[in-house]
Protein backbone atom coordinates (compact mmCIF):
# COMPACT_ATOMS: atom_id res chain seq x y z
CA UNK A 1 0.00 0.00 0.00
CA UNK A 2 1.16 3.52 -0.81
CA UNK A 3 0.26 7.02 0.24
CA UNK A 4 1.90 10.36 -0.43
CA UNK A 5 2.24 13.75 1.23
CA UNK A 6 3.53 17.21 0.30
CA UNK A 7 7.32 16.89 0.50
CA UNK A 8 7.64 20.54 1.56
CA UNK A 9 6.52 19.48 5.04
CA UNK A 10 7.73 15.88 4.93
CA UNK A 11 11.36 15.36 3.98
CA UNK A 12 12.55 11.79 4.68
CA UNK A 13 16.19 12.72 5.26
CA UNK A 14 15.31 15.48 7.71
CA UNK A 15 12.81 13.30 9.58
CA UNK A 16 15.05 10.25 9.90
CA UNK A 17 18.47 11.84 10.27
CA UNK A 18 17.81 14.25 13.15
CA UNK A 19 18.52 11.79 15.97
CA UNK A 20 15.03 10.72 16.97
CA UNK A 21 15.16 7.24 15.42
CA UNK A 22 17.93 4.73 14.73
CA UNK A 23 16.32 2.02 12.59
CA UNK A 24 16.64 3.16 9.00
CA UNK A 25 19.05 2.85 6.10
CA UNK A 26 19.42 4.48 2.67
CA UNK A 27 18.11 2.26 -0.11
CA UNK A 28 17.51 2.99 -3.82
CA UNK A 29 16.22 6.58 -4.05
CA UNK A 30 15.04 6.75 -0.44
CA UNK A 31 15.10 5.00 2.91
CA UNK A 32 14.02 1.70 4.41
CA UNK A 33 12.69 2.46 7.89
CA UNK A 34 11.56 0.09 10.63
CA UNK A 35 9.42 0.82 13.69
CA UNK A 36 8.46 -1.83 16.26
CA UNK A 37 7.46 -4.78 14.05
CA UNK A 38 6.70 -2.87 10.83
CA UNK A 39 8.72 -1.58 7.89
CA UNK A 40 8.26 0.99 5.13
CA UNK A 41 10.06 2.39 2.10
CA UNK A 42 9.99 6.17 1.92
CA UNK A 43 11.19 8.35 -0.94
CA UNK A 44 10.55 11.65 -2.70
CA UNK A 45 8.87 11.62 -6.11
CA UNK A 46 8.56 15.10 -7.58
CA UNK A 47 6.89 17.29 -4.96
CA UNK A 48 5.49 14.34 -3.01
CA UNK A 49 6.96 12.07 -0.36
CA UNK A 50 5.76 8.52 -0.99
CA UNK A 51 5.46 5.90 1.76
CA UNK A 52 5.08 2.23 0.82
CA UNK A 53 4.17 -0.19 3.62
CA UNK A 54 1.84 -3.01 4.64
CA UNK A 55 0.15 -0.75 7.22
CA UNK A 56 -0.63 2.73 5.93
CA UNK A 57 -2.54 3.80 9.05
CA UNK A 58 0.41 2.93 11.28
CA UNK A 59 2.92 4.93 9.26
CA UNK A 60 0.56 7.85 8.65
CA UNK A 61 0.44 8.20 12.43
CA UNK A 62 4.14 7.33 12.86
CA UNK A 63 5.14 10.27 10.64
CA UNK A 64 2.62 12.54 12.42
CA UNK A 65 0.95 13.49 9.15
CA UNK A 66 -2.35 14.59 10.68
CA UNK A 67 -0.62 17.62 12.21
CA UNK A 68 -0.22 20.97 10.43
CA UNK A 69 3.46 21.83 10.72
CA UNK A 70 3.10 25.14 8.90
CA UNK A 71 1.56 26.56 12.09
CA UNK A 72 4.41 25.21 14.24
CA UNK A 73 6.96 26.71 11.86
CA UNK A 74 5.24 30.11 11.97
CA UNK A 75 5.30 30.06 15.78
CA UNK A 76 8.96 29.00 15.80
CA UNK A 77 9.97 31.86 13.50
CA UNK A 78 7.98 34.36 15.57
CA UNK A 79 10.62 34.14 18.32
CA UNK A 80 13.04 35.98 15.98
CA UNK A 81 16.02 33.84 16.94
CA UNK A 82 18.30 33.62 13.86
CA UNK A 83 19.28 29.94 14.15
CA UNK A 84 15.71 28.92 14.92
CA UNK A 85 14.19 30.99 12.13
CA UNK A 86 16.65 29.61 9.57
CA UNK A 87 16.19 26.03 10.76
CA UNK A 88 12.41 26.20 10.81
CA UNK A 89 12.43 27.62 7.27
CA UNK A 90 15.12 25.46 5.65
CA UNK A 91 14.29 22.28 7.56
CA UNK A 92 10.52 22.59 7.35
CA UNK A 93 10.31 18.96 6.16
CA UNK A 94 11.30 17.75 9.63
CA UNK A 95 8.53 16.09 11.65
CA UNK A 96 8.46 14.51 15.11
CA UNK A 97 7.73 10.78 14.97
CA UNK A 98 5.12 8.97 17.06
CA UNK A 99 7.18 6.00 18.23
CA UNK A 100 6.67 2.94 20.41
CA UNK A 101 7.32 3.86 24.04
CA UNK A 102 9.03 0.59 25.01
CA UNK A 103 11.33 0.69 21.99
CA UNK A 104 12.25 4.30 22.75
CA UNK A 105 13.08 3.57 26.40
CA UNK A 106 15.48 0.79 25.46
CA UNK A 107 16.90 2.73 22.51
CA UNK A 108 17.72 5.86 24.48
CA UNK A 109 19.24 3.89 27.34
CA UNK A 110 21.60 2.55 24.65
CA UNK A 111 22.12 6.09 23.32
CA UNK A 112 23.68 7.56 26.46
CA UNK A 113 27.33 8.57 26.03
CA UNK A 114 27.22 7.04 22.56
CA UNK A 115 27.38 8.14 18.91
CA UNK A 116 24.66 7.54 16.34
CA UNK A 117 26.47 4.96 14.14
CA UNK A 118 27.29 2.89 17.22
CA UNK A 119 23.75 3.19 18.61
CA UNK A 120 22.34 2.02 15.28
CA UNK A 121 24.73 -0.92 15.24
CA UNK A 122 23.87 -2.06 18.76
CA UNK A 123 20.12 -1.82 18.16
CA UNK A 124 20.48 -3.67 14.85
CA UNK A 125 22.37 -6.51 16.54
CA UNK A 126 19.80 -6.73 19.36
CA UNK A 127 16.99 -6.95 16.81
CA UNK A 128 18.85 -9.58 14.76
CA UNK A 129 19.51 -11.62 17.88
CA UNK A 130 16.13 -11.42 19.57
CA UNK A 131 13.59 -10.12 17.02
CA UNK A 132 11.62 -11.91 14.32
CA UNK A 133 13.00 -12.01 10.78
CA UNK A 134 10.64 -10.52 8.20
CA UNK A 135 10.72 -9.25 4.64
CA UNK A 136 9.21 -6.26 2.87
CA UNK A 137 9.80 -5.25 -0.77
CA UNK A 138 12.53 -7.86 -0.96
CA UNK A 139 14.37 -6.39 2.04
CA UNK A 140 14.96 -8.49 5.13
CA UNK A 141 14.51 -6.82 8.50
CA UNK A 142 14.04 -7.78 12.13
CA UNK A 143 11.28 -6.68 14.46
CA UNK A 144 12.17 -4.94 17.70
CA UNK A 145 12.24 -7.67 20.39
CA UNK A 146 9.45 -8.08 22.90
CA UNK A 147 10.24 -7.18 26.49
CA UNK A 148 9.99 -10.86 27.37
CA UNK A 149 12.75 -11.68 24.87
CA UNK A 150 14.89 -8.84 26.20
CA UNK A 151 14.35 -9.89 29.81
CA UNK A 152 15.25 -13.50 29.02
CA UNK A 153 18.43 -12.52 27.13
CA UNK A 154 20.56 -11.69 30.15
CA UNK A 155 23.54 -9.39 30.64
CA UNK A 156 25.93 -11.54 28.66
CA UNK A 157 23.85 -11.15 25.50
CA UNK A 158 23.78 -7.36 25.86
CA UNK A 159 27.51 -7.31 26.46
CA UNK A 160 28.08 -9.54 23.41
CA UNK A 161 26.31 -7.08 21.06
CA UNK A 162 28.41 -4.14 22.24
CA UNK A 163 26.26 -2.50 24.94
CA UNK A 164 29.22 -2.21 27.33
CA UNK A 165 28.32 -0.93 30.80
CA UNK A 166 24.72 -0.48 29.64
CA UNK A 167 24.23 -4.27 29.80
CA UNK A 168 23.00 -4.12 33.39
CA UNK A 169 20.66 -1.22 32.59
CA UNK A 170 18.96 -3.15 29.77
CA UNK A 171 18.81 -6.34 31.83
CA UNK A 172 17.29 -4.75 34.93
CA UNK A 173 14.95 -2.40 33.04
CA UNK A 174 13.58 -5.13 30.76
CA UNK A 175 12.89 -7.36 33.78
CA UNK A 176 11.13 -4.52 35.55
CA UNK A 177 9.00 -3.73 32.49
CA UNK A 178 8.16 -7.42 32.11
CA UNK A 179 6.65 -7.31 35.60
CA UNK A 180 5.05 -3.86 35.50
CA UNK A 181 4.57 -2.88 31.85
CA UNK A 182 4.78 0.78 30.82
CA UNK A 183 1.17 1.56 29.95
CA UNK A 184 0.52 2.99 33.42
CA UNK A 185 2.86 5.85 32.45
CA UNK A 186 0.88 6.86 29.35
CA UNK A 187 -1.69 9.14 31.07
CA UNK A 188 0.86 10.97 33.24
CA UNK A 189 1.57 14.68 32.67
CA UNK A 190 5.06 15.44 31.43
CA UNK A 191 6.68 16.39 34.75
CA UNK A 192 5.38 13.28 36.51
CA UNK A 193 6.26 11.05 33.56
CA UNK A 194 9.84 12.34 33.61
CA UNK A 195 10.02 11.78 37.37
CA UNK A 196 8.89 8.17 36.92
CA UNK A 197 11.23 7.53 33.96
CA UNK A 198 14.16 8.61 36.11
CA UNK A 199 13.49 5.62 38.39
CA UNK A 200 14.52 3.17 35.64
CA UNK A 201 18.09 1.88 35.55
CA UNK A 202 20.21 3.83 33.08
CA UNK A 203 17.78 6.76 32.70
CA UNK A 204 19.10 10.23 33.44
CA UNK A 205 17.48 13.58 32.72
CA UNK A 206 18.41 13.78 29.03
CA UNK A 207 17.31 10.19 28.32
CA UNK A 208 14.05 10.77 30.23
CA UNK A 209 13.31 13.86 28.13
CA UNK A 210 14.09 11.98 24.91
CA UNK A 211 11.82 9.08 25.88
CA UNK A 212 9.04 11.46 26.92
CA UNK A 213 9.34 13.40 23.66
CA UNK A 214 9.87 10.60 21.14
CA UNK A 215 8.13 7.66 22.88
CA UNK A 216 5.27 9.25 24.81
CA UNK A 217 4.48 12.21 22.54
CA UNK A 218 5.19 14.84 25.21
CA UNK A 219 5.91 17.75 22.90
CA UNK A 220 6.60 20.07 25.83
CA UNK A 221 9.85 18.15 26.55
CA UNK A 222 13.24 19.64 25.70
CA UNK A 223 16.20 17.22 25.89
CA UNK A 224 19.49 18.93 26.70
CA UNK A 225 22.76 17.43 25.44
CA UNK A 226 26.16 18.83 24.43
CA UNK A 227 24.69 20.27 21.22
CA UNK A 228 21.91 22.08 23.07
CA UNK A 229 24.44 23.41 25.62
CA UNK A 230 26.48 24.78 22.71
CA UNK A 231 23.36 26.38 21.19
CA UNK A 232 22.37 27.84 24.55
CA UNK A 233 25.76 29.53 24.93
CA UNK A 234 26.35 30.59 21.33
CA UNK A 235 22.85 31.45 20.09
CA UNK A 236 21.05 32.46 23.30
CA UNK A 237 24.04 34.01 25.11
CA UNK A 238 23.20 31.81 28.08
CA UNK A 239 25.28 31.72 31.26
CA UNK A 240 23.73 28.76 33.09
CA UNK A 241 25.86 25.61 33.38
CA UNK A 242 23.39 23.20 35.01
CA UNK A 243 21.58 21.15 32.33
CA UNK A 244 18.41 20.94 34.43
CA UNK A 245 18.34 24.74 34.65
CA UNK A 246 18.96 25.02 30.89
CA UNK A 247 16.07 22.61 30.34
CA UNK A 248 13.81 24.76 32.54
CA UNK A 249 14.87 27.88 30.63
CA UNK A 250 13.95 26.42 27.23
CA UNK A 251 10.70 24.83 28.43
CA UNK A 252 9.62 28.13 29.94
CA UNK A 253 10.53 29.99 26.74
CA UNK A 254 8.92 27.62 24.24
CA UNK A 255 6.15 25.90 26.23
CA UNK A 256 4.04 23.42 24.26
CA UNK A 257 6.30 23.81 21.20
CA UNK A 258 9.48 22.89 23.12
CA UNK A 259 9.99 19.50 21.50
CA UNK A 260 9.56 20.76 17.95
CA UNK A 261 11.85 23.72 18.55
CA UNK A 262 14.47 21.50 20.21
CA UNK A 263 14.65 19.45 17.03
CA UNK A 264 14.87 22.51 14.77
CA UNK A 265 17.71 23.90 16.92
CA UNK A 266 19.53 20.58 17.34
CA UNK A 267 19.37 19.55 13.69
CA UNK A 268 19.90 23.10 12.48
CA UNK A 269 23.10 23.56 14.49
CA UNK A 270 24.46 20.25 13.20
CA UNK A 271 23.48 21.20 9.63
CA UNK A 272 24.45 24.87 9.47
CA UNK A 273 27.04 25.10 12.26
Amino acid sequence: MKFDFDSTYFNPEQVLDCGQTFRFAPIKEGYFAVSADKACYIHIDGNKTVVESEDSDYFYNYFDLARDYSEIITRAKSHNIPLLSRSAEELKGLRLLNQNHEEMLYSFIISQNNNIPRIKGIISRICAGLGEKREFLGQEYYTFPTTQKLAEAGREFFKSVGCGYRDIFLDETSNRILKEGLDHLLPLPTAELKKQLLTYKGVGAKVADCVALFGFGKRDSFPVDVWIEKIYKEDFNGTLTDRNKINEYFCSLFGEDSGYIQQYLFYGKRTFG
